[in-house]
């Protein structure tokens, strides 16, 4: 939970009751191995999932099997807390490593959008933020160069894993192996590699699985054409 205060709180001011309402309305924790479906495509939950530890999915699959990655869910995402109003689920929700999550009952939710307007406010932020993601990834899907994409992911998930501590001077962990990153960027697993290692030449970054840390933020940033105005990260009343 206290990700997910750090969040929001980065967004906007909360009170002591504002917290304590949030730990309010979410059960005790547990662990999900990787692998697990956290969402299923769908289903109609009658909860919604917060990730304390570790990464998780987003994806939507095809009648074939494929599946695409449209999201990355880090430590104090809620990531569906859309399903509260979206009832069935066009899309699920993969744990990629161990992860530690809590769930949320909608009714325990309702109450709190009845009684704690700003708290809701931030809530609905969070979920508008999502929605800025997907328009990122989808530009990079479209537009960007292969590794820009990649120069873009790297950013982005730095930033986000900054707001919540787990980001230090643009060094942290990414557990993911490269089949996982094939399926996030739409590449081939040699692809990616190949990617990687022009970003390790070029002394932009260093990467040995898991830790990546990023040596020329400038010039990654650059490459990826990367604007953090999307992620909100600078407070604002909201």
């Amino acid at each position: 939970m206290q990700a997910l205060i750090e969040k929001l709180g980065r967004r906007d001011a909360l009170s002591t009751s504002e917290k304590a309402a949030l730990r309010d309305v979410v059960d005790p924790p547990r662990v999900m191995p990787a692998g697990m479906e956290l969402v299923r495509e769908g289903e109609r939950p009658g909860y919604s999932t917060l990730l304390i530890e570790g990464f998780a999915a987003r994806f939507a699959t095809l009648a074939d099997g494929g599946r695409q990655i449209t999201e990355l869910n880090l430590a104090g995402d809620f990531v569906d807390l859309h399903s509260f109003v979206m009832k069935q689920m066009d899309h699920g929700v993969v744990a990629l490593t161990d992860c530690v999550i809590a769930t949320s009952p909608h009714a325990a939710l309702r109450r709190l959008t009845e009684t704690q307007p700003h708290l809701t406010r931030l809530l609905w932020l969070d979920t508008v933020i999502d929605a800025a993601i997907h328009r990122q990834w989808i530009t990079s899907m479209g537009r960007r160069t292969a590794l820009g994409h990649l120069a873009h992911l790297l950013c982005e998930v730095c930033k986000r894993l900054e707001v919540v501590g787990h980001a230090r001077d643009g060094a942290f962990d990414l557990p993911l192996p490269q089949t996982v990153l094939a399926d996030v960027l739409g590449l081939s697993t040699v692809h990616v590699n190949r990617l990687i290692a022009e970003l390790r030449v070029m002394e932009v970054v260093r990467w040995r699985q898991p830790r990546v840390e990023i040596l020329d933020w400038d010039r990654l940033a650059d490459l990826a054409e990367f604007d953090p105005t999307y992620l909100r990260l600078k407070p604002e009343p909201v």
